[in-house]
């Protein structure tokens, strides 16, 4: 189906003072590179808590490691939802209590949980027999939220399939939990990332009640749902605001649930860091593979490699902004690695000024989640993508 080429609007995601104080601030620093605004994360997480008062909000570490957003994080009272051993070192060493801590990882060994658990941990998520049989033998006695496996339909980065159970399953590990002198705690869901479909959180919650009462004639009172995360970024396809989210998934809750109502957590990561960075990055060449060929290709200095994993099928489709004057060409846009893979976008155009040459700059925009902690070690020998902090003026 034809779809219009994309447009940037540089106001729809920063205002141009501030983003001409960015440019200041990084135009004697080597590119690739991510700038981050923690005064506009410390936004987001105000406006997430704050549509959802009754929640408690447990950042996904993975999404933006940064020591300087997971500080300011907890100093407003955060918990974490952390996922391999490395995180969980990380959150003790800037004096996070383990009670803020939840090991949301369902792939795990028993060493990472005997691991976790002799360093305080009692939250555990699980969705099979084998990592509960795991959890039982290594942390006795702890808290385990069971996953149900959901679609991720309408989801920009789904997270379906390798993650969860049917309710049949999850059923029966509830049962097996209680046996094993574990305490079945919860149930936990994530409707993909970037999920669009508010309505993916009704069809979840839905089958969440389904279990709460199922397991409650066996004797089995759940106490919290953990819905995720999956609140949206500002990407190129547009969403619905995080007020509206909130509003209907507070409604689907308490329609389900009624005066019974469960803990609720939060699992956001996205939401919180995305739109808070902008990847500054530089156009190695410009060509084109034959004459007769409509469309030139844009090669920058950052790829799938470097931390825009993401545009794999043009999953993601971050805005993209290069300065310049003249009619806007559509371009095919790759990465700098010798790997065919690095191609980032060629069925979606975006437009680039005709006057553009090498050397100019490319500004990425929403770049705050999923990059650096994506980028390779040294593929190409490229190293992982550097990030820094902008701490000038007012939030961008």
């Amino acid at each position: 189906m034809y779809r219009e080429p994309y447009n940037f609007t540089l106001e729809r995601y920063i205002e141009p003072s501030r983003f001409a104080a960015i440019k200041e601030f990084t135009q004697d620093m080597p590119t690739p590179l991510l700038v981050m605004d923690l005064n506009l994360v410390e936004r987001k997480y105000d406006e997430l808590s704050g549509n959802f008062p009754s929640a408690d909000i447990f950042y996904a570490v993975k999404a933006n490691p940064m020591p300087e957003i997971l500080r300011m994080l907890h100093e407003k009272g955060s918990s974490f939802d952390i996922a391999s051993r490395y995180e969980l070192d990380l959150m003790l060493s800037l004096g996070v209590a383990p009670e803020k801590l939840s090991f949301g990882n369902t792939i795990k060994k028993k060493s990472d949980i005997a691991y976790f658990y002799d360093r305080g941990v009692r939250l555990f998520a699980t969705d099979s027999e084998t990592d509960l049989l795991n959890i039982a033998a290594a942390a006795p006695q702890a808290k385990v939220l069971f996953r149900i496996l959901t679609e991720g339909t309408g989801a920009d980065w789904p997270l379906s399939r390798k993650f969860g159970a049917h309710a049949d399953i999850i059923y029966n590990l509830i049962l097996q939990a209680r046996d094993l002198g574990l305490e079945p705690y919860g149930l936990s869901f994530h409707v993909g990332s970037q999920q669009r479909d508010i309505g993916q959180w009704d069809d979840a919650i839905a089958r969440c009640k389904y279990l709460y009462d199922a397991v409650a004639e066996d004797g089995i009172e759940l106490q919290m749902l953990n819905m995720g995360g999956g609140f949206p970024a500002s990407y190129v396809d547009p969403t619905f605001s995080v007020e509206e989210y909130a509003k209907e998934i507070i409604r689907f809750v308490e329609e389900d649930f009624g005066d019974n109502m469960p803990q609720i957590i939060l699992e956001p990561g996205r939401s919180l860091v995305a739109d808070a960075g902008i990847i500054v990055s530089e156009v190695i060449n410009i060509s084109r593979k034959a004459k007769t060929n409509m469309y030139q290709w844009v090669f920058i200095d950052i790829g799938k490699f470097g931390g825009l994993i993401e545009t794999i099928d043009e999953s993601i489709k971050f805005p993209i902004y290069f300065e310049g004057e003249g009619m806007a060409d559509e371009i095919i846009l790759a990465g700098p690695t010798c790997d065919s893979m690095d191609i980032l976008y060629e069925n979606f155009k975006y437009h680039m000024p005709e006057n553009t040459q090498p050397g100019d700059r490319v500004y990425i925009f929403t770049t705050g989640a999923y990059t650096r902690s994506y980028s390779s070690i040294c593929f190409n020998g490229f190293p992982p993508l550097h990030a820094v902090i902008f701490d000038k003026g007012e939030n961008l």
